[in-house]
Protein backbone atom coordinates (compact mmCIF):
# COMPACT_ATOMS: atom_id res chain seq x y z
CA UNK A 1 0.00 0.00 0.00
CA UNK A 2 2.99 1.99 -0.31
CA UNK A 3 2.76 5.13 -2.58
CA UNK A 4 4.44 5.08 -5.92
CA UNK A 5 6.96 8.15 -6.67
CA UNK A 6 5.47 10.85 -8.77
CA UNK A 7 2.00 9.83 -8.81
CA UNK A 8 -1.10 10.15 -6.20
CA UNK A 9 -1.66 8.33 -2.84
CA UNK A 10 -5.08 6.39 -4.18
CA UNK A 11 -6.44 8.37 -0.91
CA UNK A 12 -6.25 11.57 -3.25
CA UNK A 13 -7.14 9.73 -6.76
CA UNK A 14 -10.34 11.20 -8.28
CA UNK A 15 -12.79 8.41 -9.93
CA UNK A 16 -15.28 9.24 -12.58
CA UNK A 17 -18.09 10.68 -11.36
CA UNK A 18 -20.16 7.44 -11.97
CA UNK A 19 -18.20 5.73 -9.61
CA UNK A 20 -18.08 8.44 -7.16
CA UNK A 21 -21.73 8.44 -6.90
CA UNK A 22 -22.33 4.28 -6.51
CA UNK A 23 -19.75 4.07 -4.27
CA UNK A 24 -20.92 7.07 -1.98
CA UNK A 25 -24.66 6.11 -1.79
CA UNK A 26 -23.06 2.45 -0.77
CA UNK A 27 -21.42 4.59 2.26
CA UNK A 28 -24.63 5.80 2.74
CA UNK A 29 -26.64 2.88 2.65
CA UNK A 30 -23.95 1.23 5.24
CA UNK A 31 -24.60 4.25 7.52
CA UNK A 32 -27.96 5.19 7.22
CA UNK A 33 -30.13 2.88 9.80
CA UNK A 34 -27.58 3.95 12.54
CA UNK A 35 -27.84 7.69 11.77
CA UNK A 36 -31.78 8.26 11.86
CA UNK A 37 -31.77 5.96 15.01
CA UNK A 38 -31.12 8.39 17.24
CA UNK A 39 -33.38 10.85 16.35
CA UNK A 40 -36.20 8.41 16.19
CA UNK A 41 -35.26 7.10 19.60
CA UNK A 42 -34.77 11.02 21.46
CA UNK A 43 -38.00 11.87 20.04
CA UNK A 44 -39.65 8.61 20.86
CA UNK A 45 -38.02 9.29 24.54
CA UNK A 46 -39.09 12.59 24.96
CA UNK A 47 -42.40 11.43 23.71
CA UNK A 48 -41.91 14.75 20.39
CA UNK A 49 -44.71 14.18 17.98
CA UNK A 50 -44.27 12.87 14.16
CA UNK A 51 -43.58 16.49 12.47
CA UNK A 52 -41.27 17.17 15.06
CA UNK A 53 -38.78 13.98 14.55
CA UNK A 54 -39.18 14.09 10.92
CA UNK A 55 -37.29 17.80 11.82
CA UNK A 56 -34.52 15.74 13.62
CA UNK A 57 -34.06 13.37 11.11
CA UNK A 58 -33.62 15.85 8.30
CA UNK A 59 -30.98 18.24 10.41
CA UNK A 60 -29.48 15.08 11.33
CA UNK A 61 -28.60 13.79 8.05
CA UNK A 62 -27.72 17.20 7.37
CA UNK A 63 -25.23 18.04 10.08
CA UNK A 64 -24.21 14.33 9.47
CA UNK A 65 -23.18 15.01 5.51
CA UNK A 66 -21.76 18.43 5.86
CA UNK A 67 -18.99 17.11 8.41
CA UNK A 68 -18.43 13.93 6.52
CA UNK A 69 -17.29 16.33 3.49
CA UNK A 70 -15.11 18.38 5.74
CA UNK A 71 -13.90 15.10 7.21
CA UNK A 72 -12.83 14.46 3.65
CA UNK A 73 -11.60 17.14 1.58
CA UNK A 74 -10.54 18.80 4.82
CA UNK A 75 -10.43 22.90 5.73
CA UNK A 76 -7.20 24.49 5.67
CA UNK A 77 -4.77 23.19 8.60
CA UNK A 78 -7.17 23.18 11.08
CA UNK A 79 -10.66 20.93 9.90
CA UNK A 80 -10.55 17.69 8.05
CA UNK A 81 -8.86 14.48 8.65
CA UNK A 82 -8.67 14.21 5.09
CA UNK A 83 -9.48 10.25 4.89
CA UNK A 84 -12.68 8.11 3.92
CA UNK A 85 -14.12 8.94 7.29
CA UNK A 86 -17.94 9.12 7.19
CA UNK A 87 -19.20 11.06 10.42
CA UNK A 88 -22.84 10.56 12.02
CA UNK A 89 -24.70 10.99 15.05
CA UNK A 90 -23.02 9.10 18.16
CA UNK A 91 -25.17 6.99 20.58
CA UNK A 92 -22.99 8.08 23.19
CA UNK A 93 -25.25 11.32 23.86
CA UNK A 94 -28.50 9.73 23.60
CA UNK A 95 -29.16 8.92 27.80
CA UNK A 96 -27.99 12.50 28.67
CA UNK A 97 -29.86 13.75 25.90
CA UNK A 98 -32.65 12.12 27.03
CA UNK A 99 -32.02 13.44 30.72
CA UNK A 100 -31.54 17.49 29.51
CA UNK A 101 -34.51 17.14 27.09
CA UNK A 102 -36.70 15.54 30.36
CA UNK A 103 -35.35 18.02 32.86
CA UNK A 104 -34.98 21.27 30.70
CA UNK A 105 -35.96 20.33 27.18
CA UNK A 106 -35.28 20.35 23.90
CA UNK A 107 -33.55 24.38 24.40
CA UNK A 108 -30.78 22.96 26.69
CA UNK A 109 -30.19 19.85 24.83
CA UNK A 110 -29.14 22.24 21.80
CA UNK A 111 -27.51 24.66 24.93
CA UNK A 112 -25.37 22.15 25.74
CA UNK A 113 -24.36 21.21 22.17
CA UNK A 114 -23.15 24.30 21.18
CA UNK A 115 -20.84 24.47 24.58
CA UNK A 116 -19.63 21.07 23.91
CA UNK A 117 -18.91 22.24 20.07
CA UNK A 118 -16.64 24.95 21.48
CA UNK A 119 -15.18 22.83 24.29
CA UNK A 120 -14.49 19.90 21.25
CA UNK A 121 -12.73 22.68 19.40
CA UNK A 122 -10.74 24.32 21.88
CA UNK A 123 -9.17 20.32 23.27
CA UNK A 124 -8.76 19.05 19.74
CA UNK A 125 -5.34 19.81 19.62
CA UNK A 126 -3.99 18.40 23.45
CA UNK A 127 -6.68 16.11 23.23
CA UNK A 128 -4.46 14.31 20.44
CA UNK A 129 -1.61 14.49 22.74
CA UNK A 130 -2.81 12.63 25.50
CA UNK A 131 -5.04 10.05 24.21
CA UNK A 132 -2.45 7.50 25.97
CA UNK A 133 -4.92 8.18 29.20
CA UNK A 134 -7.72 6.26 27.44
CA UNK A 135 -6.38 3.05 26.92
CA UNK A 136 -8.63 -0.09 26.71
CA UNK A 137 -9.36 -0.37 30.07
CA UNK A 138 -10.74 3.07 30.14
CA UNK A 139 -13.02 2.86 26.70
CA UNK A 140 -13.46 -0.60 27.04
CA UNK A 141 -15.49 0.14 30.04
CA UNK A 142 -17.03 2.95 28.41
CA UNK A 143 -18.43 1.37 25.48
CA UNK A 144 -19.65 -1.78 27.29
CA UNK A 145 -21.70 0.61 29.85
CA UNK A 146 -22.81 2.64 26.77
CA UNK A 147 -24.05 -0.48 25.20
CA UNK A 148 -26.06 -1.83 28.61
CA UNK A 149 -27.45 1.39 29.48
CA UNK A 150 -28.72 1.99 25.71
CA UNK A 151 -30.71 -1.59 25.99
CA UNK A 152 -33.52 0.00 28.20
CA UNK A 153 -34.32 2.39 25.36
CA UNK A 154 -34.48 -0.24 22.57
CA UNK A 155 -37.18 -2.42 25.12
CA UNK A 156 -38.77 0.92 25.88
CA UNK A 157 -39.83 1.60 21.99
CA UNK A 158 -40.90 -2.24 21.62
CA UNK A 159 -43.31 -2.71 24.67
CA UNK A 160 -43.83 1.10 25.70
CA UNK A 161 -42.49 3.19 28.24
CA UNK A 162 -45.62 2.79 31.05
CA UNK A 163 -46.35 -0.21 32.29
CA UNK A 164 -49.77 1.07 33.13
CA UNK A 165 -50.78 1.46 29.28
CA UNK A 166 -53.35 -0.86 27.65
CA UNK A 167 -51.20 -1.56 25.17
CA UNK A 168 -47.87 -1.80 26.78
CA UNK A 169 -45.78 -4.93 26.18
CA UNK A 170 -48.74 -6.01 23.31
CA UNK A 171 -47.79 -9.76 21.62
CA UNK A 172 -48.22 -8.56 18.28
CA UNK A 173 -45.88 -6.15 18.99
CA UNK A 174 -43.39 -8.31 20.71
CA UNK A 175 -43.96 -10.54 17.75
CA UNK A 176 -42.98 -8.08 15.41
CA UNK A 177 -39.87 -7.39 16.98
CA UNK A 178 -38.64 -10.36 17.28
CA UNK A 179 -39.71 -11.33 13.66
CA UNK A 180 -37.27 -8.45 12.64
CA UNK A 181 -34.23 -9.64 15.23
CA UNK A 182 -34.39 -13.23 13.69
CA UNK A 183 -34.32 -11.51 9.89
CA UNK A 184 -31.21 -9.61 11.09
CA UNK A 185 -29.61 -12.90 12.58
CA UNK A 186 -30.65 -14.73 9.40
CA UNK A 187 -28.97 -12.11 6.98
CA UNK A 188 -25.48 -12.09 8.79
CA UNK A 189 -25.41 -15.86 8.88
CA UNK A 190 -26.31 -16.74 5.26
CA UNK A 191 -25.77 -13.55 3.19
CA UNK A 192 -22.27 -11.89 1.95
CA UNK A 193 -20.51 -9.16 1.74
CA UNK A 194 -22.32 -5.47 1.33
CA UNK A 195 -25.26 -7.43 1.72
CA UNK A 196 -24.25 -8.54 5.54
CA UNK A 197 -23.83 -5.16 6.01
CA UNK A 198 -27.08 -4.38 5.40
CA UNK A 199 -28.67 -6.74 8.00
CA UNK A 200 -30.15 -3.96 10.12
CA UNK A 201 -31.93 -1.91 7.05
CA UNK A 202 -33.37 -5.07 5.84
CA UNK A 203 -34.59 -5.58 8.97
CA UNK A 204 -36.22 -2.10 9.34
CA UNK A 205 -37.57 -2.45 5.15
CA UNK A 206 -39.19 -6.10 6.35
CA UNK A 207 -40.88 -4.53 9.62
CA UNK A 208 -41.81 -1.18 8.29
CA UNK A 209 -43.72 -3.57 5.77
CA UNK A 210 -44.83 -6.02 8.06
CA UNK A 211 -46.36 -3.09 10.42
CA UNK A 212 -48.30 -1.48 8.06
CA UNK A 213 -50.08 -4.96 7.43
CA UNK A 214 -50.65 -4.66 10.86
CA UNK A 215 -52.09 -1.21 10.78
CA UNK A 216 -48.93 0.07 12.88
CA UNK A 217 -47.60 2.91 10.31
CA UNK A 218 -49.15 6.36 9.61
CA UNK A 219 -47.43 8.06 6.84
CA UNK A 220 -50.66 10.90 6.69
CA UNK A 221 -47.71 13.17 7.48
CA UNK A 222 -46.33 12.60 4.42
CA UNK A 223 -48.36 14.43 1.67
CA UNK A 224 -48.17 17.60 4.04
CA UNK A 225 -44.53 17.89 3.81
CA UNK A 226 -42.77 19.54 1.45
CA UNK A 227 -40.05 18.10 -1.30
CA UNK A 228 -37.39 20.29 -0.32
CA UNK A 229 -36.33 22.98 2.84
CA UNK A 230 -34.47 22.80 6.20
CA UNK A 231 -35.77 23.84 9.74
CA UNK A 232 -34.83 27.36 10.39
CA UNK A 233 -31.73 27.73 13.07
CA UNK A 234 -32.93 27.50 16.76
CA UNK A 235 -35.84 25.96 15.94
CA UNK A 236 -37.23 24.85 19.35
CA UNK A 237 -36.55 28.37 20.84
CA UNK A 238 -33.06 30.15 21.50
CA UNK A 239 -30.36 27.50 23.30
CA UNK A 240 -30.68 27.53 27.22
CA UNK A 241 -27.23 27.14 29.02
CA UNK A 242 -27.48 24.45 32.17
CA UNK A 243 -24.43 23.90 33.66
CA UNK A 244 -25.05 20.02 34.35
CA UNK A 245 -25.95 19.39 30.48
CA UNK A 246 -22.87 21.83 29.56
CA UNK A 247 -20.51 18.95 32.00
CA UNK A 248 -22.72 16.16 30.56
CA UNK A 249 -21.85 16.84 26.99
CA UNK A 250 -18.34 17.86 27.44
CA UNK A 251 -17.63 14.61 29.03
CA UNK A 252 -20.09 12.98 25.62
CA UNK A 253 -17.34 14.78 23.97
CA UNK A 254 -14.85 13.46 25.14
CA UNK A 255 -16.08 9.88 24.72
CA UNK A 256 -16.69 11.12 21.06
CA UNK A 257 -13.22 12.21 20.55
CA UNK A 258 -11.71 8.20 21.88
CA UNK A 259 -13.89 6.63 19.32
CA UNK A 260 -12.95 9.08 16.77
CA UNK A 261 -9.59 8.72 17.26
CA UNK A 262 -9.17 4.74 16.96
CA UNK A 263 -11.39 4.95 13.53
CA UNK A 264 -9.40 7.21 12.03
CA UNK A 265 -6.52 5.27 12.58
CA UNK A 266 -8.21 2.03 12.06
CA UNK A 267 -9.03 3.90 8.42
CA UNK A 268 -5.58 5.26 7.68
CA UNK A 269 -4.07 1.80 8.28
CA UNK A 270 -6.65 0.26 6.03
CA UNK A 271 -5.81 3.07 3.43
CA UNK A 272 -2.38 2.90 3.56
CA UNK A 273 -1.95 6.62 4.91
CA UNK A 274 -1.28 6.40 8.88
CA UNK A 275 -2.74 10.14 9.87
CA UNK A 276 -0.31 12.46 12.21
CA UNK A 277 -1.35 13.82 15.56
CA UNK A 278 -1.94 17.18 13.49
CA UNK A 279 -4.17 15.10 11.25
CA UNK A 280 -5.92 13.42 14.10
CA UNK A 281 -6.02 17.32 15.81
CA UNK A 282 -7.88 18.74 13.18
CA UNK A 283 -10.13 15.10 12.80
CA UNK A 284 -11.20 16.00 16.10
CA UNK A 285 -12.10 19.66 15.81
CA UNK A 286 -14.41 18.15 12.89
CA UNK A 287 -16.31 16.39 15.44
CA UNK A 288 -16.44 19.33 17.73
CA UNK A 289 -17.65 21.52 14.77
CA UNK A 290 -20.31 19.39 14.72
CA UNK A 291 -21.73 20.13 18.30
CA UNK A 292 -21.41 23.95 17.05
CA UNK A 293 -23.60 22.53 13.90
CA UNK A 294 -26.19 20.73 15.68
CA UNK A 295 -26.74 23.90 18.39
CA UNK A 296 -27.57 25.84 16.24
CA UNK A 297 -29.75 23.46 13.16
CA UNK A 298 -31.31 21.22 15.53
CA UNK A 299 -29.33 18.40 15.00
CA UNK A 300 -27.06 15.55 17.04
CA UNK A 301 -23.46 15.28 18.01
CA UNK A 302 -21.49 13.55 15.47
CA UNK A 303 -18.60 10.72 15.10
CA UNK A 304 -16.50 8.57 12.65
CA UNK A 305 -19.10 5.39 12.08
CA UNK A 306 -16.38 2.32 12.07
CA UNK A 307 -19.28 0.14 9.59
CA UNK A 308 -17.71 2.66 7.07
CA UNK A 309 -14.28 1.79 7.97
CA UNK A 310 -15.13 -1.65 8.04
CA UNK A 311 -16.54 -1.03 4.05
CA UNK A 312 -13.15 0.57 3.04
CA UNK A 313 -11.33 -2.40 4.03
CA UNK A 314 -14.30 -4.63 1.78
CA UNK A 315 -14.07 -3.05 -1.38
CA UNK A 316 -10.36 -1.34 -1.13
CA UNK A 317 -11.49 1.57 -2.47
CA UNK A 318 -9.19 4.15 -0.74
CA UNK A 319 -10.32 7.45 -2.46
CA UNK A 320 -11.51 10.36 -0.03
CA UNK A 321 -13.40 11.51 -2.59
CA UNK A 322 -15.98 8.65 -2.59
CA UNK A 323 -16.64 10.04 1.19
CA UNK A 324 -17.23 13.13 -0.27
CA UNK A 325 -20.14 12.28 -2.22
CA UNK A 326 -21.92 10.44 0.49
CA UNK A 327 -21.58 13.14 2.24
CA UNK A 328 -23.07 15.11 -0.59
CA UNK A 329 -25.92 12.52 -0.98
CA UNK A 330 -26.61 13.01 3.00
CA UNK A 331 -26.75 16.72 2.45
CA UNK A 332 -29.53 16.25 -0.33
CA UNK A 333 -31.33 13.71 1.64
CA UNK A 334 -31.22 16.28 4.54
CA UNK A 335 -32.75 18.83 2.85
CA UNK A 336 -36.46 16.85 1.75
CA UNK A 337 -38.76 17.06 4.46
CA UNK A 338 -40.84 14.27 3.50
CA UNK A 339 -37.49 11.98 3.82
CA UNK A 340 -37.95 12.46 7.22
CA UNK A 341 -41.73 12.02 7.28
CA UNK A 342 -41.09 8.74 6.02
CA UNK A 343 -38.68 7.55 8.63
CA UNK A 344 -40.63 9.51 11.50
CA UNK A 345 -43.49 7.30 10.42
CA UNK A 346 -41.65 4.03 11.41
CA UNK A 347 -43.28 2.67 14.31
CA UNK A 348 -41.96 1.83 17.64
CA UNK A 349 -41.58 -2.08 17.77
CA UNK A 350 -39.86 -1.72 14.45
CA UNK A 351 -37.12 0.85 15.12
CA UNK A 352 -36.60 -0.41 18.87
CA UNK A 353 -36.28 -4.30 17.59
CA UNK A 354 -33.08 -2.83 15.10
CA UNK A 355 -32.19 -0.35 18.05
CA UNK A 356 -31.69 -3.44 20.20
CA UNK A 357 -29.42 -5.43 18.19
CA UNK A 358 -27.12 -2.28 17.79
CA UNK A 359 -27.35 -2.03 21.32
CA UNK A 360 -26.70 -5.11 22.15
CA UNK A 361 -23.69 -5.07 19.68
CA UNK A 362 -21.90 -1.44 21.40
CA UNK A 363 -21.61 -3.62 24.69
CA UNK A 364 -20.19 -6.81 22.38
CA UNK A 365 -17.57 -4.25 21.13
CA UNK A 366 -16.66 -3.22 24.56
CA UNK A 367 -16.56 -6.71 26.30
CA UNK A 368 -13.89 -7.44 22.85
CA UNK A 369 -12.09 -4.21 23.81
CA UNK A 370 -11.37 -4.96 27.30
CA UNK A 371 -10.03 -8.22 25.97
CA UNK A 372 -6.48 -6.07 25.52
CA UNK A 373 -6.87 -5.16 28.95
CA UNK A 374 -3.59 -6.97 31.56
CA UNK A 375 -5.54 -8.37 35.18
CA UNK A 376 -3.07 -10.40 35.78
CA UNK A 377 -0.86 -8.74 38.82
CA UNK A 378 -3.11 -5.55 38.36
CA UNK A 379 -6.40 -4.02 40.01
CA UNK A 380 -7.98 -3.49 36.42
CA UNK A 381 -10.58 -6.21 37.50
CA UNK A 382 -11.31 -3.85 40.86
CA UNK A 383 -11.79 -0.37 38.27
CA UNK A 384 -13.33 -2.23 35.57
CA UNK A 385 -16.02 -3.75 38.75
CA UNK A 386 -16.41 -0.33 40.27
CA UNK A 387 -16.61 1.46 37.42
CA UNK A 388 -19.65 -0.45 35.77
CA UNK A 389 -21.48 -0.89 39.38
CA UNK A 390 -21.86 2.87 39.57
CA UNK A 391 -21.95 3.53 36.03
CA UNK A 392 -25.06 1.08 35.91
CA UNK A 393 -27.11 2.70 38.89
CA UNK A 394 -29.17 4.85 37.60
CA UNK A 395 -30.08 2.39 34.76
CA UNK A 396 -31.40 -0.40 37.59
CA UNK A 397 -32.37 2.47 40.13
CA UNK A 398 -33.84 5.42 37.91
CA UNK A 399 -34.49 7.32 40.93
CA UNK A 400 -31.34 6.88 42.82
CA UNK A 401 -30.23 10.33 42.64
CA UNK A 402 -33.62 11.83 42.51
CA UNK A 403 -32.83 13.81 45.71
CA UNK A 404 -29.35 14.99 44.38
CA UNK A 405 -29.84 19.19 42.94
CA UNK A 406 -30.72 19.17 39.56
CA UNK A 407 -27.18 19.65 38.56
CA UNK A 408 -25.60 16.59 40.08
CA UNK A 409 -28.56 14.60 39.06
CA UNK A 410 -28.26 15.23 35.27
CA UNK A 411 -24.24 14.42 35.55
CA UNK A 412 -24.57 11.41 38.10
CA UNK A 413 -27.99 10.61 36.51
CA UNK A 414 -26.26 9.65 33.33
CA UNK A 415 -24.71 6.05 33.24
CA UNK A 416 -22.34 7.07 30.24
CA UNK A 417 -20.82 10.63 32.12
CA UNK A 418 -20.67 8.83 35.65
CA UNK A 419 -18.87 5.76 34.06
CA UNK A 420 -16.27 8.09 32.26
CA UNK A 421 -15.59 9.98 35.29
CA UNK A 422 -15.18 6.99 37.87
CA UNK A 423 -13.23 4.90 35.10
CA UNK A 424 -11.08 7.97 34.03
CA UNK A 425 -10.13 8.65 37.78
CA UNK A 426 -9.68 5.32 38.92
CA UNK A 427 -7.38 4.50 35.97
CA UNK A 428 -5.22 7.33 37.25
CA UNK A 429 -5.22 6.42 40.61
CA UNK A 430 -3.79 2.86 40.10
CA UNK A 431 -1.86 3.21 37.19
CA UNK A 432 -0.91 6.56 36.21
CA UNK A 433 -0.45 9.79 34.32
CA UNK A 434 2.67 8.27 32.34
CA UNK A 435 2.53 7.25 28.69
CA UNK A 436 4.26 3.63 28.15
CA UNK A 437 5.72 2.59 25.30
CA UNK A 438 4.21 0.61 23.35
CA UNK A 439 4.14 -3.02 23.23
CA UNK A 440 4.13 -4.73 19.83
CA UNK A 441 1.14 -6.75 19.00
CA UNK A 442 -0.04 -8.20 15.92
CA UNK A 443 -3.35 -6.62 14.29
CA UNK A 444 -6.67 -8.24 13.23
CA UNK A 445 -6.99 -8.98 10.17
CA UNK A 446 -10.75 -10.71 10.60
CA UNK A 447 -13.02 -9.52 8.11
CA UNK A 448 -15.11 -6.98 9.47
CA UNK A 449 -18.81 -7.46 11.12
CA UNK A 450 -22.01 -6.36 9.08
CA UNK A 451 -22.92 -2.71 10.25
CA UNK A 452 -24.35 -2.09 13.17
CA UNK A 453 -24.75 0.55 15.79
CA UNK A 454 -22.86 4.16 15.95
CA UNK A 455 -20.74 2.96 18.86
CA UNK A 456 -17.42 3.79 20.37
CA UNK A 457 -14.18 1.58 18.91
CA UNK A 458 -11.87 0.49 20.53
CA UNK A 459 -8.59 1.55 20.95
CA UNK A 460 -6.10 0.50 18.31
CA UNK A 461 -4.33 -2.83 18.59
CA UNK A 462 -2.74 -2.73 22.14
CA UNK A 463 -1.41 -5.63 24.53
CA UNK A 464 -2.03 -4.02 28.31
CA UNK A 465 -4.27 -1.70 29.55
CA UNK A 466 -1.40 0.74 29.38
CA UNK A 467 -0.28 1.01 26.29
CA UNK A 468 -0.35 3.54 23.67
CA UNK A 469 -3.60 4.35 22.08
CA UNK A 470 -1.56 6.06 19.36
CA UNK A 471 1.27 2.96 18.75
CA UNK A 472 3.82 2.68 16.06
CA UNK A 473 1.86 -0.42 15.47
CA UNK A 474 -1.15 0.06 13.05
CA UNK A 475 -4.33 0.19 14.54
CA UNK A 476 -6.11 -3.01 14.11
CA UNK A 477 -8.09 -3.60 10.61
CA UNK A 478 -11.26 -4.35 12.12
CA UNK A 479 -13.25 -2.08 13.54
CA UNK A 480 -16.34 -2.65 15.43
CA UNK A 481 -19.39 -1.60 13.89
CA UNK A 482 -21.23 1.61 14.72
CA UNK A 483 -25.26 2.88 14.01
Amino acid sequence: MSQVVGSKHPVDQMLPVGRLAVLGLQHVLVMYAGCVAVPLIVGGALKLDATTIAILVNADLFVAGVITIIQSLGVGKILGVRLPVVAGATFAALNPMILIGAKYGLPAIYGAFLAAGVFGLLVAKPFAKIIHLFPPLVTGTVITVIGLSLIDAGAGLIAGNNEEAPGYGALDKLALAAAIILLIVLVNRFARGFVASLSVLIGLIFGVIVAAFMGLVDFSGVGEASWFGLARPFYFGPPEFQAAAIVSMCTVMLIIYVESTADMLAVGEAVGRRPSENDIARGLAADGLSGVLAGVFNSFLDTAFAQNVGLVQVTRVRSRFVVTAAGVILVLLGLIPKLGEIIAAVPGPVIGAAALVMFATVTAVGIRSLRRVEFDGTNNLLIIAVSIGVGMIPVVAPAFYTRMPDELEIIFGSSITTTVIVVFLLNLLFNGWSRPNPAPTSPDTTAPGPASPDTTSPAPAETTDQADPVPDTPAATEPPAKP
